[in-house]
C-alpha cells in the first residue's frame, strides 16, 4: 500500500472529523499566537482557541456527519467535510488576520467553500494534508517566538537602590494625565508642525503649569515609552525586535510597577481610566484600586481601540466620591494620537497632519475638561501632564519611523512629548535640574515628596531610543542622545 493511499484511507476512517477539524483550526491558531504572541500569553486566551478553534470545529464535524447519515441527506455527504473544513478554516483565518467577525467573512467564506466542495470534493484529503502541512510550518514559526518569549531577561525591572521603599513627607493627590501622541510645545512651533496652540497654551499658564522645553521620550510607541516611565527605567527595548515583544509592557504598566508600588506603600488609593482598554487586551492583572475598564469588557479577539469610553465622565465620577486616603491618578487620553499606522490607510503627509490638528482641539478640550474639574476642589494637587511619545507629523505612516533618517525634524517628530506640571512649591527646582526625559520623571516626583536627593544619584541615561528595519542593519539603536543631539549609536 502506497504512502497516498495509506493517508487516503487515514482521513476517510472513524477518525475523519477529528482530522478534518484539527486540520481546519490548527493553522490558524498557529498563525494567531505567532504574530501576536503579547495579546494571548492568559490561560483565558489559551482556552478560547483551543475549545472554539480546535475541539468545537471536531465536534461540529461530527454532529454533522451523524445528521448527514439520515437517507435524505447521504447522497449529499460526500461534500459534507470538504465543505465545513475550507469553510471553517478560511472563516478562523479572517478572524486572526482581521481580529473579529462578521456575517460578510461567513457568507464570503461559505461560497468560497460551496464552489470548492462542489468542484473538488474528490481531492479533499489533500486540501487536508497541506492544512496540516501549513500548521507544521507554522509551528517552526511558533516555536522560536514561545523560546524567545521566555528568554526574555527581568533583569531590567531591578532598581539600583531602596527607592521603591521611599517614604514621603508630603502626600498630595497625584494626577498623571497622558494624551497620547501630544508634541512638546517648543517642537509646535517649527519644524513639521508650525501649530498655533497659545490658546491651549494660555490656559495651562493661566492654571499656573510650568512648561519643559525641548523634554522628549525615550520611547518611540505607547507601551515601551509607558513601561520605562512607570519602571523608572531603561528597557533598550529588551533586545526585542518588537514594541510589544520584550517588555511585558502590558502587565508592567497595568499590573505591577515601582512607581505603582511607591505610591501604595505611601498610603495611596490608586486609579487608572482610559478611552480604550489597549492596556488590558492580554487581561492582566489589574494592579490599580480602581480601573474603569475591566478584563470582563473585552472580547478575547480584538484590536482594543474599538471599545471606548468617555474618560472625561468616569473620571468625574469617581473624582467626587470622597477618599480618606491620598490618591493616583493615571488618566490616558488617546488624541491627538499619531498619525496612521499603515502606507495603505494614510492620507498622506498633509492628510495626516490635517487629521491630527483635529484631534488636537479634541484633546484640549479634554484636557481642559479634566483639570478645571481638579482645579474646583483639589487646588493644591500635583498634576502631570505628560504624552507618551510625539505626533510623527512629517511622515506619511508611522512604519517611515522604522527607516533609517537623521533628519532632525523627523526624529523630534517622533520623540519629543509635552510634559508640564503644576502644583509643586519652588524646592522641586532643586530636584528636577537634570529633568530632561519621560524615564526620570517619577524618580524625581519621588525625590521631591520624600525631600531626599540620595535617589537622584540614580538617574536614568537621556537617551531616545527605537527599532531600525531598513536603511540600517536591523537593530536597537539611540537616535537623540542625553544633550538632544541626533546620533545614530547601535545598542549592544
Amino acid at each position: 500500500m502506497s504512502f497516498t493511499s495509506s493517508i487516503n484511507k487515514l482521513l476517510s476512517g472513524k477518525l475523519k472529523p477529528v482530522f478534518y477539524g484539527l486540520a481546519a483550526g490548527l493553522y490558524p491558531v498557529f498563525f494567531y499566537y505567532s504574530n501576536n504572541y503579547a495579546l494571548v500569553k492568559s490561560y483565558k486566551h489559551l482556552l478560547f482557541f483551543a475549545s472554539v478553534f480546535l475541539l468545537i470545529p471536531i465536534a461540529g464535524f461530527w454532529i454533522a456527519s451523524v445528521f448527514f447519515n439520515l437517507l435524505f441527506l447521504k447522497k449529499f455527504k460526500k461534500y459534507l467535510f470538504p465543505f465545513l473544513n475550507v469553510w471553517v478554516f478560511l472563516t478562523l483565518l479572517l478572524v486572526c488576520i482581521y481580529a473579529g467577525i462578521s456575517i460578510w467573512y461567513i457568507v464570503l467564506t461559505g461560497s468560497i467553500a460551496i464552489i470548492i466542495a462542489l468542484l473538488f470534493y474528490k481531492h479533499s484529503s489533500k486540501i487536508v494534508i497541506f492544512q496540516f502541512i501549513l500548521a507544521f510550518l507554522g509551528l517552526f514559526t511558533l516555536i522560536p517566538t514561545l523560546i524567545k518569549q521566555q528568554s526574555f531577561s527581568k533583569e531590567w525591572k531591578k532598581q539600583p537602590d531602596d527607592i521603591a521603599s521611599v517614604q514621603f513627607k508630603k502626600k498630595p493627590n497625584v494626577y498623571f494625565i497622558q494624551p497620547d501622541g501630544y508634541v512638546n510645545t517648543s517642537e509646535l512651533i517649527k519644524g513639521y508642525y508650525k501649530i498655533n496652540n497659545s490658546k491651549f497654551e494660555n490656559f495651562l499658564k493661566q492654571n499656573k503649569f510650568t512648561f519643559y522645553p525641548d523634554f522628549r521620550s525615550n520611547y518611540a510607541s505607547t507601551l515601551p515609552s509607558n513601561s520605562s516611565v512607570f519602571m523608572m527605567k531603561h528597557h533598550y527595548y529588551n533586545k526585542a525586535m518588537s514594541d510589544e515583544e520584550g517588555m511585558d509592557g502590558r502587565s508592567v504598566i497595568i499590573s505591577n510597577n515601582t512607581t505603582l508600588s511607591v505610591f501604595k506603600n505611601n498610603g495611596y488609593k490608586t486609579y487608572f481610566l482610559t478611552e480604550s482598554p489597549y492596556f488590558l487586551m492580554n487581561f492582566p492583572k489589574i494592579g490599580y484600586d480602581y480601573a474603569n475598564f475591566s478584563v470582563k469588557d473585552i472580547p478575547i479577539i480584538s484590536k482594543g481601540t474599538n471599545y471606548k469610553r468617555d474618560v472625561v465622565k468616569d473620571f468625574k465620577k469617581v473624582f467626587n466620591k470622597s477618599e480618606n486616603a491620598p490618591r493616583f491618578f493615571f488618566i490616558q487620553i488617546l488624541k491627538p494620537a499619531h498619525i496612521s499606522n499603515s502606507f495603505t490607510d494614510s492620507k498622506g503627509i498633509a492628510g495626516e497632519k490635517e487629521i491630527w490638528l483635529k484631534k488636537l482641539q479634541t484633546s484640549n478640550q479634554r484636557l481642559t475638561e479634566i483639570i478645571s474639574t481638579i482645579n474646583k476642589t483639589d487646588p493644591n494637587a500635583i498634576v502631570i501632564i505628560m504624552a507618551d511619545h510625539g505626533g510623527y507629523i512629517g511622515m506619511a505612516s508611522t512604519k517611515e519611523a522604522q527607516t533609517k533618517t537623521q533628519n532632525r525634524d523627523k526624529i523630534y517628530s517622533i520623540f519629543s512629548n509635552l510634559f508640564a506640571i503644576k502644583g509643586v512649591d519652588t524646592t522641586f527646582q532643586e530636584y528636577n535640574k537634570n529633568l530632561k526625559t519621560s524615564v526620570n520623571v517619577f524618580r524625581v516626583l519621588f525625590s521631591y515628596l520624600s525631600e531626599n536627593k540620595k535617589y537622584l544619584t540614580h538617574l536614568q541615561d537621556d537617551g531616545s531610543y527605537i527599532i531600525i528595519y531598513r536603511g540600517a542593519p536591523r537593530g536597537i539603536y539611540q537616535y537623540i542622545d542625553d544633550s538632544g543631539n541626533v546620533v545614530f549609536n547601535k545598542v549592544k
